[in-house]
């Protein structure tokens, strides 16, 4: 009687030891499982527009306007030299409009400007000189316009297509 129970004992004691063994070999995979799988990523953020209305400029052609954008103006050398450098998200009815004082050729560069752009060369009588389409982003090679220009307009590569903006169309604004 005494070996029979002794005999359970061992039997009680070896399942006892047999569970604790079981789960904690159980804990031990699933915490380096979860250790091995890579961190859920958060979803990216939706780009936020990064500019300030400062005024409007229209597209015309013969007179009649084609579309209607709103502008950050540049009008300083400060304001010009940075232009729309150092952005990730430029919204494609926003774009950039370079005022100076004189006539000139003005020639531009895609020097840390990540978006490639529609460059577009506005003479003093406001209409376009040339255009420069779908610019090479952080080129440092200079853009020239073929002309005397006193305003240009920065917009996103494609614009002038979708558009139907061309040399000799005008600008507003």
């Amino acid at each position: 009687m005494k070996n029979n129970m002794k005999h359970r004992r061992s039997v009680f004691a070896y399942i006892l030891l047999g569970v604790f063994l079981l789960g904690g070999a159980a804990y031990f995979i699933a915490s380096f499982r979860d250790r091995s799988k890579p961190a859920e990523m958060p979803a990216p953020a939706v780009p936020r527009p990064v500019y300030n209305k400062e005024g409007e400029v229209t597209f015309l052609k013969k007179g009649r306007p084609l579309t209607k954008i709103e502008v950050e103006i540049a009008e300083n050398e400060a304001e010009r030299a940075k232009g729309l450098m150092f952005r990730s998200y430029l919204p494609d009815s926003v774009g950039m409009l370079f005022i100076f004082e004189q006539p000139d050729e003005h020639a531009f560069w895609m020097k840390n400007t990540s978006i490639p752009l529609d460059i577009i060369y506005v003479g003093p009588d406001k209409k376009i000189v040339s255009i420069a389409q779908n610019t090479q982003p952080y080129s440092e090679e200079s853009i020239p316009p073929y002309g005397l220009v006193q305003y240009v307009v920065e917009v996103n590569a494609g614009f002038t297509k979708r558009n139907n903006i061309q040399s000799g169309d005008a600008i507003s604004f």
